[in-house]
């Protein structure tokens, strides 16, 4: 993705229009224990682009300080499942982020303004991507190795990005529809919002995290595949 000029000036403004907590929610109910995995450790055909780590992102510099793609093991096994079904259609699967600690979240929230935030989770309520059960990404072309051709690019705040959205192209419009299929039939659901996002359906069943990745090799929350 090519950040614009005008996104890139707006991440630099904090636009909260109230006090935001300096730490995750506090939820009651049991939760299954964390177990995240690297992704390309259990596939390690998937490819990575994890634009976080880079200053290509809608925040015009880098919010993660490693480029890595962490998922609770059932979402990152059915990610891998996906990934290798389409190579029957000659794709594979391009992956841009995985678990996003809430402090990114808090973040993301902060320098959105408010006619876009239905783009990024609000922090109070944490994410699905905090959770470890929501992934972000895209197909590519497993004969040539390029990115296919969707409606928006990663990450673009207009209502072209929607899963719904009528005006995109022919090959778009299929190319859209083969990973929204593909993830589908692994058991995820869809984002409305976002043609790239998509939440493992037993998230739910996770807590919200808040653990940088660098932090992880330390915590008991990652697993050594």
């Amino acid at each position: 993705m090519i950040v614009t000029a005008p996104l890139v000036a707006l991440a630099a403004v904090q636009f909260t229009c109230a006090a935001l907590p300096d730490r995750p929610p506090r939820e009651a109910g049991a939760f299954r224990a964390a177990d995240l995995v690297e992704l390309v450790r259990v596939e390690p055909s998937i490819r990575l682009d994890v634009r976080y780590a880079t200053a290509n992102n809608f925040v015009g510099r880098p919010v993660y300080r490693q480029p890595r793609v962490f998922l609770q093991r059932p979402a990152a096994e059915a990610v891998a499942r996906a990934h290798r079904a389409l190579a029957s259609k000659g794709y594979g699967l391009l992956v841009f982020d995985g678990y996003r600690p809430w402090s990114v979240t808090r973040l993301f929230w902060q320098v959105t303004p408010p006619h876009l935030k239905e783009f990024v989770a609000d922090p109070r309520k944490g994410s699905r991507h905090n959770r470890g059960c929501a992934v972000d990404l895209t197909l590519f072309d497993l004969a040539t190795g390029r990115e296919l051709e969707m409606p928006t690019a990663y990450d673009d705040f207009t209502e072209k990005a929607a899963q719904d959205y009528a005006g995109a192209t022919p090959a778009q419009s299929a190319h859209r529809r083969i990973l929204r299929d593909a993830m589908l039939a692994e058991g995820f659901l869809i984002y409305p919002s976002e043609w790239w996002h998509f939440d493992y359906a037993a998230w739910q069943e996770y807590p919200i995290l808040d653990a940088p990745f660098e932090d992880l090799a330390r915590s008991s929350l990652v697993s050594r595949w």
